[in-house]
């Protein structure tokens, strides 16, 4: 923007110079001709005055002081010429060689005065006031460029500054109020996007109450489902029961720990990991999970762990969301046996979900990531959701491919 108002300001200023400076040029020349042509014609008239007197009372005419008359105009250097009635010339001055600008002035009686200016000075005369209109033009041009340059920095500082805070906005982060700059356009901006900040305030301020109101109340009814199920696990004798009284005991103590992590984040606190996280304990805790749902789907769940052990830096619990979100979508959405594997890509860790399902419709494609987006009857928030728990942890959740639906989790290696 400071470019364009410099070069708008530049190119008015150039257009106003030509427009004035031409025509001046112009009439500067026709001027300077017209003097040259009177400054000649004024010293033909004196001259013949002076010798005409002489001729007229019988005086010598020989010693008549014709370099006088050249004298009197130094601006305009000439050669006169007089020829007398009786034939005789008398002649003062450089010979004009070339073209002339001319005074001619004559009696009845045969007196001829000439005097010649030579083109070559006029000429100079056009070139040095040529040179004078253009130091003018260009002084006025570097004062445009200069008032220019001060004006587009004027003008730009303010929006620059409004686009930080816009990007500051942006970000989640409320700007303070900006002082006015003195421009109504950018002023008026400013207010809206003020206006616009404090309602965002305010709705994140009322988020974040909602976040750790419902946190405090989920961990009431999940720390007594918790220890219900210890009392379950205790109490049987059953080995089966006992185990899946393990896995949910598990699963809600991964829940208890997403609400602490979600409690966290409402409290703008951070939530580093605490040692890094091996991705095989994680596979598993899924297959545990998930293979009693995929058996009664009549289904097959693969997890492949990996040979050697890969360790990521992210917390167990969102990461153990987002592997759920993908192997519920598997279940839910796919078909066939859905295979779970974990492979090192240089400085991440990549675990893949894959089906032999009929993949994603080809309207949605990458739009799977848009909340509210689902290809069936469902919220759309799994994998928007998912995708943040990935995100906060340092890494990322993509769609490899479309057909058949390969999701993909990277993430940073420890």
């Amino acid at each position: 923007m400071q470019r364009r108002v410099q070069v708008a300001t530049l190119v008015s200023v150039t257009l106003a110079v030509l427009l004035l400076g031409v025509p001046l040029l112009v009439a500067g020349v026709v001027l300077q001709g017209a003097q040259a042509r009177s400054s000649a014609q004024d010293r033909a008239d004196a001259v013949l005055v002076a010798v005409d007197s002489r001729l007229q009372v019988d005086a010598p005419t020989d010693d008549l002081p014709l370099q006088r008359y050249l004298d009197a105009d130094p601006e305009w250097p000439a050669h006169v010429r007089v020829v007398l009635p009786d034939g005789g010339e008398l002649q003062a001055g450089e010979p004009v060689v070339g073209r002339a600008v001319s005074g001619l002035a004559s009696t009845a009686e045969g007196l001829l005065v000439e005097v010649d200016v030579p083109r070559s000075a006029l000429l100079l005369a056009d070139a040095r006031l040529a040179v004078l209109v253009a130091a003018l033009a260009a002084g006025a041009v570097a004062a445009g460029w200069a008032v220019g340059l001060v004006q587009a920095r004027h003008l730009v500082r303010p929006v620059v500054e409004l686009a930080g805070r816009a990007e500051r906005l942006g970000a989640g982060q409320v700007p303070p109020s900006a002082e006015p700059s003195g421009i109504d356009e950018v002023d008026q901006v400013a207010r809206a996007l003020a206006r616009s900040a404090e309602r965002l305030e305010a709705r994140l301020a009322s988020e974040r109450q909602f976040a750790s109101d419902a946190s405090h109340q989920l961990r009431t009814p999940l720390t007594a489902l918790s220890m219900r199920l210890e009392e379950i696990q205790a109490a049987t004798a059953e080995r089966a029961v006992s185990e899946e009284a393990r896995i949910a005991l598990d699963q809600v103590e991964r829940l208890v720990q997403v609400v602490d992590d979600l409690l966290r984040r409402a409290r703008s606190q951070p939530v580093e990991p605490a040692s890094p996280l091996a991705v095989a304990d994680v596979l598993v805790q899924q297959r545990e999970e998930w293979a009693p749902a995929f058996a009664r789907a009549h289904r097959r769940l693969e997890v492949v762990l990996p040979t050697s052990e890969l360790c990521v830096r992210a917390n167990p619990g969102p990461l153990s969301q987002a592997l759920a979100t993908l192997v519920e979508n598997s279940l839910v959405h796919g078909g066939g046996t859905t295979r779970v594997t974990a492979r090192t890509g240089g400085e991440w860790v990549v675990v893949e979900v894959t089906d032999a399902g009929p993949g994603v419709p080809e309207e949605l494609g990458s739009r799977v990531f848009e909340r509210r987006v689902s290809g069936a009857d469902r919220t759309g928030l799994g994998l928007p959701l998912a995708r943040d728990l990935v995100v906060a942890e340092g890494g990322r959740l993509e769609l490899l491919r479309e057909r058949p639906a390969t999701f993909a989790l990277f993430l940073p290696a420890a």
